[in-house]
């Protein structure tokens, strides 16, 4: 197998799952954890050793893996854990010792069903919702109750939070008594369908997160995951699915998917139960992941319905059901794709912009080079050439949300816009820096261009924006930085280096190993800082809980010596972009929306809590009504300027006429958060999301809200903006007196 470079958002792409289980004959779960432990050591790029520091480590972040809300586990449990594991867990780990992943799960295990069989007794108390209490929400950093005393007083609370918010939900299925004791039900047959495997799999993955937040051990189906990835095809709705406190969250739709055809679904939903057809309501809060995508996944042309509380839901208690055919979901679908957009400017002169999206830096790694092989940079020349062919005066490259992939495509991709030269670089765990250079002296555009990226933009987007900036070839706009990942993976097949755990086979699984850190050619590291935009735009999705510093464990910034590289010579007016747009920005209610909702999002963070009383509940839901309403109709009374959008995708890229789009394809691309085959799946079963996942601090309703009246204010700022530089490159000495490069 080649081994593979590849740079990655962290979201789980959890398309296919299914439970592992090893047979008599297949590997032993012991020699697994020795050859995991051992490739750590000895290929991670720290090179750190699995020592008594690690093991302390290691064993906090397992206890939060399994108990990620703090509710189970008490202080005792934690002091006691730490006695006995806390300086031996990583030896434990190298001799093959299984006994603390079992043990230690065990214990939480019985803490689970013990919970649960009290509070089966609680929710059968009167509840009169009148009080002035308030239950905190996220407890990832709260302390561990110190007893189980304090634990009961913790669940009394949290008990009365839950029968309230299924007393205000309007489509409830069940009165809250029995939702309530249904879902513990399912709880406990969650722990119960839990196989050794299953434990030593989510032991593994805990471990090698211990060293980066982007290594990870995959197991055997997790491993024909990522293969199925990689031939860009599979069968269900196309949403990419994230556990997220109890519920499987939508974290992506897959472009051309029927999930994402239907458009109700949205990034952001929770799935709160699943039916297949006309059958019965199942619930799915706080059910195995993997279990919920195996319900939403099944036979072709077949109907399944989800039941979801909307990312655009104030309150909690709302539900939605949504009815969805599956279908094969073909992942070349997620390919770049273009828009030429026709509009007039401020004098009437009509503007011909090309927008490409591309979902990520995806490569047919197994046949790189060879004809018809898929390749980023080749679907991208193909649709730079479309567009100057229609007379595009300026490009726009969208990169929002995407996640990475190769590093080599990231590469190539930015050769389509600089002469030849440096495009990143690259050092390995020993000091040795090397350089990856685009050789290609062709430029395929050379007009006006801007790199749109957010938050979530991540590693091989990183790579293309800061080298775009380096050179001064183009400018960014977007959230204040991108994501901040500065680092490479590869996968290792453990049966293939290990050949006594399966004969060459993938029984193993796999481990998804950082091995490089990259840098720009200025010397810098996106690590952790990101590319910062030239031009900051108002998104909800800029906030610090969202990128590589949030997570747990990401490694250190640094930097490297620069290398010599040619600037591009052309002015990019970079001054006074910032100012024009800082003028329609400030008279824009979309943005203002925005704003709004980022400071309501970061208020409920901050703040961590939800009341417990009924009537102050019903007026949030209210208040949350009248804003929906109010900007609804503010909105009907705007007049959006006309425009001509044409859809340019890879099909369609040869044939003579131009395909006009409707308004909900040339409005929505970025919402449809695609999953290219270059992005690697994450573990199956993530029991602790990272703080940078965590989308209670994410506010999605304000994007969701937008897009349902076709208004997109980021994509229609950043034309504006490449309309502002297409006017100031055609008088370039008329703006120098009062512009800066």
């Amino acid at each position: 197998m080649k081994s593979l470079r590849l740079l990655c958002l962290p979201l789980a792409l959890l398309l296919v799952a299914s439970t592992t289980s090893f047979g008599a004959d297949e590997p032993d779960p012991a020699q697994i954890e020795i050859s995991v432990g051992r490739l750590l050591e000895q290929g991670h790029y720290s090179r750190k050793k699995l020592d008594e520091k690690i093991a302390q480590v290691f064993l906090k972040n397992y206890l939060e893996g399994l108990d990620y809300n703090r509710l189970y586990f008490t202080q005792k449990d934690v002091d006691l854990f730490t006695a006995k594991y806390g300086n031996s867990l990583s030896g434990d780990v190298l001799v093959g010792n299984t006994e603390p992943a079992f043990k230690i799960f065990e214990l939480y295990k019985k803490r689970v069903e013990d919970r649960i069989a009290k509070n089966k007794e609680l929710v059968k108390g009167k509840f009169e919702f009148t009080s002035d209490r308030t239950v905190q929400i996220n407890r990832q950093k709260a302390a561990w109750p110190k007893d189980e005393a304090d634990a009961d007083a913790l669940w009394r609370d949290r008990i009365e939070g839950e029968m309230l918010q299924e007393a205000l939900a309007k489509h409830a299925l069940n009165p809250p008594l029995k939702t309530l004791t249904r879902r513990y039900d399912q709880v406990l047959r969650y722990l119960h369908e839990q196989t050794k495997e299953d434990i030593i799999k989510g032991f593994l993955t805990i471990l090698a997160q211990t060293y980066d937040p982007h290594s990870e051990y995959m197991s055997r189906s997790e491993l024909e995951n990522f293969q199925i990835q990689m031939r860009l095809g599979l069968i269900g709705i196309g949403a990419v699915l994230r556990s997220d406190d109890g519920y499987a969250k939508i974290a992506e739709l897959v472009p051309g998917g029927p999930a994402a055809k239907d458009a109700r679904l949205k990034v952001g939903d929770r799935v709160s139960a699943v039916a297949q057809g006309d059958k019965e309501f199942v619930d799915a809060v706080d059910m195995k992941l993997d279990k919920v995508v195996e319900m939403i996944r099944g036979k072709k042309d077949t109907i399944v319905r989800l039941q979801v509380i909307p990312a655009s839901a104030a309150d909690p208690s709302v539900r939605k059901v949504i009815e969805i055919k599956r279908d094969e979901i073909k992942l070349n679908e997620q390919e770049a794709k273009a828009e030429i957009i026709e509009r007039p400017g401020p004098d009437g002169t009509a503007f011909r912009l090309g927008w490409i999206v591309l979902p990520s830096f995806y490569a047919d790694m197994e046949h790189s080079g060879a004809a018809g092989a898929k390749s980023t940079t080749k679907d991208v020349l193909a649709l730079i050439n479309r567009l100057k062919q229609e007379n595009v005066q300026g490009i726009v490259m969208d990169l929002r949300r995407n996640g990475g992939g190769s590093l080599d495509e990231a590469v190539n991709l930015t050769g389509l816009f600089i002469k030849k030269g440096p495009v990143v670089q690259a050092k390995e765990a020993n000091g040795n820096t090397h350089v990856l250079k685009d050789r290609d002296s062709s430029i395929a555009w050379d007009g006006p261009l801007i790199v749109c990226c957010n938050r979530l933009s991540a590693s091989a987007s990183e790579i293309f924006a800061a080298a775009i900036q380096d050179y001064g070839r183009g400018v960014i706009v977007g959230d204040a930085s991108t994501f901040g990942k500065g680092t490479v993976q590869t996968m290792l097949e453990i049966g293939r280096i290990m050949p006594f755990l399966g004969s060459g086979n993938n029984e193993a699984g796999a481990l998804k190993l950082t091995i490089q850190k990259f840098y720009r050619i200025a010397g810098g590291s996106t690590q952790l800082k990101g590319v910062e935009s030239d031009v900051h735009l108002p998104s909800i999705f800029d906030q610090p809980e969202i990128g590589e510093s949030a997570l747990k464990g990401p490694m250190p910034y640094d930097t490297v010596a620069p290398v010599d590289f040619e600037k591009w010579e052309h002015s990019l007016f970079k001054k006074e972009l910032v100012s024009r747009s800082a003028v329609r920005i400030a008279a824009d209610p979309e943005f203002r929306y925005i704003v709004e909702d980022l400071d309501a999002a970061k208020k409920r963070v901050a703040d961590n809590k939800v009341s417990l009383n009924e009537k102050a509940r019903r007026a949030e839901i209210e208040q949350d009504k009248v804003r929906k309403d109010t900007r609804t109709a503010a909105r009907e009374k705007i007049k959006h300027p006309e425009a001509k959008v044409y859809a340019v995708t890879l099909d369609n890229v040869s044939k003579p006429e131009l395909q006009l789009a409707t308004n909900e394809k040339a409005e929505k691309p970025d919402k449809i958060a695609p999953t290219g085959p270059a992005k690697e799946p994450k573990a199956e079963v993530k029991t602790t999301p990272p703080a940078a996942e965590d989308e209670d601090a994410l506010d999605e309703e304000a994007e969701a809200e937008t897009k349902t009246v076709g208004v997109d204010p980021i994509k229609e700022e950043t034309l504006n903006i490449l309309r502002d530089l297409i006017d100031l490159s055609r008088a370039p000495k008329a703006a120098t007196a009062s512009t800066a490069k």
